[in-house]
C-alpha cells in the first residue's frame, strides 16, 4: 500500500494531467472517493459515491482511500476480485500516451 500512495503523489506532483486520468470516476462532480456508504464502492478506483469527499480522480483515491490505509490492491467489495482497485490503476496506466508513460515509468 506504501508503494502505491507514493506512486500516486509522485504522479499528482509532475503531471495533473495523468493524474486526472487514473481512477477517474464516470462522473466526478459528483462521484467521490471516501465517505461514509460503506459498500466498498467509495473505495473503488474509478466508481466513487456520491457522498465521496475527496476529488474523483487519482488525487483523491490516494487522499481518501489508500492513505486511509485501505482499498489496495483491492477494495473491499464483496461483489468483485480482491485486487479490483489494483486491476483498475493498471488498466488506465495502459491508456496512457506513450509520451505520459514515459512520465510515470
Amino acid at each position: 500500500g506504501k508503494d502505491i500512495v507514493q506512486f500516486a503523489k509522485a504522479v499528482e506532483i509532475s503531471s495533473p494531467s495523468i493524474d486526472g486520468k487514473v481512477c477517474r470516476t464516470t462522473n466526478p462532480a459528483s462521484n467521490k472517493y471516501g465517505g461514509s456508504s460503506g459498500d466498498g464502492t467509495e473505495k473503488q478506483c474509478g466508481v466513487g459515491k456520491t457522498d465521496g469527499v475527496g476529488e474523483g480522480q487519482l488525487k483523491g483515491f490516494r487522499s481518501e482511500v489508500l492513505e486511509k490505509g485501505a482499498g489496495w490492491p483491492g477494495s473491499g467489495k464483496a461483489s468483485v476480485p480482491s485486487d479490483d482497485n489494483a486491476k483498475a490503476v493498471a488498466k488506465d496506466l495502459t491508456k496512457l500516451t506513450p509520451d505520459e508513460k514515459t512520465i510515470v515509468a
